[in-house]
Order: C-alpha cells, then sequence, then structure tokens
C-alpha cells in the first residue's frame, strides 16, 4: 500500500516495490513506529516534550526551563556491507556522525556528545579503531565529545567479520529556538541542500540492483578516474554549518533531514495539517548514483521519491522575502519548491518531475 501523504501522478505505472523486493519494507517501518507510540502512549516522563517518531527526541532540562536536550540514535544501514567488502573503513565512521547530528540539528540543536555502538561476528581490533577514528573525526568537527561507547562481538548473530554500527547523539537547545510547524503558511520557499549520493539510506536497494562485481569499474558520470564503489562510499554530509549561516540571514521556520522514506515521509514531519510542500525536480540535480540505479531498477515515479533523497539531503523552509539571503549565504543551496494551501484529501507532499525536451 503506498503512503497516504504522498502522491502518484497520473500516468505512473504501479509502484513497483523494488526495495521491499531487495529486503526493505518502508510500510512495515511506518506502522512500527505508529506501533511503538501505542505502546508508549500510557505513560510518558514528566520532562518528555514531544511524541515519538520525530527526528529526534526532546528532554526538559532539568534546572533550566529556557533549556532542552535533544537525543536521537541511528546507524548507516548496509553501506556497511560495501564498506567492509572494500576495506574502507572509517568513513562509515564519519557518515554515523553527521547522520545523527542533522537529525538533532531538524530541531536547532548543538551536539555535546555522542557514544558509538561496533558489533561483529569476529572482532578485528584493527577494522574498529579505523571505524571510531572516523566516529571521532566527525565529533571532533562538531566540537562534540566521543563519551564512549560499546564493541560487541556476537559470532552466530553476525557472520565472521560483518559488522554493524549504530549511535547515539545528544545535544541542547533553547526551547525559544525549536522550530514549530504551525509557522509555516502558503507563498513560503523551500530550500534544498544538496546530497550527495545515497548518503546513508537506500542501500539494500543498491546492492540489489549494482551487484559487487561492479563496484570497481568505472563509473565516469560520477568523475573523471572514479568508480562506482567511490559513488556508493560518498559520506553522508553533516549540514550544520549550512544551516546556521543561513540562520544568521534568514528566518528559518522548520527544517527536514532527507533520509528513509525520501521527501514523501520526511517533509510531512515539519508541516501543519493545512499546508502541502510542492517540489519541482528540474529546479535541482539528481546524483549519478540515483540515476543509475532508478534506470536499473525501472523505478516508478513515487517509488523513487520515497525510496532514495534523489539529490536533496536536507530542507528548510523560509518566508519567500528570506529566499535570496539565503541562496546568498550557502551557494549550494537552492529553492526547490514551495508551500501551498492544503484541502483535507489532498496529499501532504507533491513531487512536480523534471520536464523533458
Amino acid at each position: 500500500m503506498s503512503n497516504p501523504e504522498s502522491l502518484l501522478r497520473d500516468g505512473e505505472p504501479p509502484l513497483r516495490d523494488a526495495y521491499a523486493r531487495s529486503g526493505v519494507d518502508i510500510d512495515a517501518g511506518n506502522e512500527a513506529v505508529a506501533r511503538y507510540r501505542d505502546v508508549t502512549a500510557g505513560w510518558r516522563h514528566p520532562s518528555q516534550l514531544g511524541a515519538l517518531g520525530g527526528f529526534s527526541g526532546l528532554f526538559a532540562l532539568p534546572g533550566d526551563e529556557s533549556r532542552a536536550l535533544v537525543g536521537s540514535a541511528d546507524g548507516v544501514g548496509t553501506k556497511v556491507l560495501i564498506a567492509s567488502r572494500l576495506q574502507r573503513y572509517d568513513g562509515v565512521g564519519r557518515d554515523l556522525v553527521n547522520h545523527c547530528v542533522n537529525d538533532i540539528l531538524v530541531v536547532n540543536a548543538k551536539p555535546l556528545f555522542f557514544l558509538d555502538y561496533f558489533a561483529t561476528g569476529k572482532l578485528d581490533p584493527a577494522v574498529a579503531a579505523a571505524v571510531v577514528a572516523g566516529v571521532q573525526s566527525a565529533c571532533r568537527a562538531h566540537d562534540a565529545a566521543l563519551l564512549g561507547g560499546e564493541t560487541a562481538e556476537m559470532p552466530g548473530l553476525y557472520q565472521g567479520g560483518d559488522f554493524d554500527v549504530a549511535g547515539t547523539i545528544v545535544g541542547i537547545v533553547d526551547r525559544k529556538d525549536i522550530p514549530d510547524p504551525a509557522s509555516v503558511e502558503p507563498g513560503d520557499a523551500i530550500i534544498g541542500l544538496p546530497a550527495v549520493g545515497l548518503h546513508t539510506n537506500g542501500y539494500s536497494l543498491a546492492r540489489a540492483l549494482l551487484p559487487e562485481s561492479e563496484w570497481l569499474s568505472p563509473f565516469p558520470e560520477y568523475g573523471e578516474g572514479k568508480t562506482y564503489a567511490d559513488a556508493l562510499l560518498a559520506e553522508h554530509p553533516s549540514y550544520y554549518n549550512a544551516v546556521r549561516a543561513i540562520q544568521t540571514v534568514a528566518r528559518v521556520k522548520v527544517m527536514a533531514h532527507i533520509t528513509g522514506g525520501g521527501l514523501l515521509d520526511n517533509v510531512p514531519r515539519t508541516l501543519p495539517p493545512n499546508c502541502k510542500a510542492v517540489f519541482e525536480q528540474q529546479r535541482w540535480t539528481v546524483p549519478a548514483l540515483q540515476r543509475e540505479l532508478i534506470a536499473r531498477g525501472g523505478l516508478a515515479h513515487e517509488e523513487r521519491y520515497r525510496t532514495l533523497n534523489m539529490g536533496v539531503g536536507f530542507t528548510l523552509i523560509v518566508p519567500l522575502s528570506d529566499a535570496p539571503k539565503a541562496l546568498a549565504a550557502v551557494p549550494a543551496a537552492q529553492v526547490v519548491g514551495w508551500v501551498e494551501a492544503r484541502a483535507d484529501d489532498e496529499p501532504q507532499v507533491v513531487v512536480h518531475p523534471a520536464r523533458t525536451a
């Protein structure tokens, strides 16, 4: 069943569920979150702010009613399998931290500290150290403390040297600076910060469509002398500095980190019920790797915008009058869409595909 908050455009073939066939069911993930809300609805800590299901969670800072702690946990998906096969390890550590930083940035939080979790079937100290070196590097870039973590060796659960990584981040925000979706109104502009590749989502689909035998093959569409491996392991960027630069000149109303679920599932979290986001894909460039996967998988319109970030890694909604200042502050930023009034029976996100000649 397709997401009710997304739109299948007239004339498009039915959703093909290539991602589900590769082993990942986005609908099941959405249902799981809904059930989490159900099973946790009976009690919540009095200092907890907001409900489950956002990009991060907020907790009133004890002794200071003006600020809140912000926490988030995440991983990098099956990107670790590609890193393991290619023996390129430190990048996934940076991916992990940057992903978590972006998740708490959505509520304007500054990172404070990070903890990592490294699990494997057979521990190779050099591999673990390389992963944690990447974690430390990204923490240092954000002036966040790496307090520690956990290393687990679990033969039987993981095969051989296969490993997984996860991380938990805690940040802080002034409560007056927490974005309010109610401030969004028709006529606002949507600013997009570019994605450089898959970041940390869609890798099960990528591995299904792009076999390991091709990973080291040339991929000139990505860049001269580059391979598919380079495109697959492109670092998940942190948008922290870009967002702070925009905030110095523009009023940022809400933000979204475009991860699993793409534009169709992530942007609605930041909108009031009476508004919809309208994107026009011809305003930005889809990365070469994603164009390749779309062609190989024959991904229909809805599936590509729900499975992949499609070239937009982070969105910010600003007043239309502030858009030129935002673009001047971050040259890579682009106006990728706008906000319109929404009727009750309309989708909350619409993506118009690029026009063809």
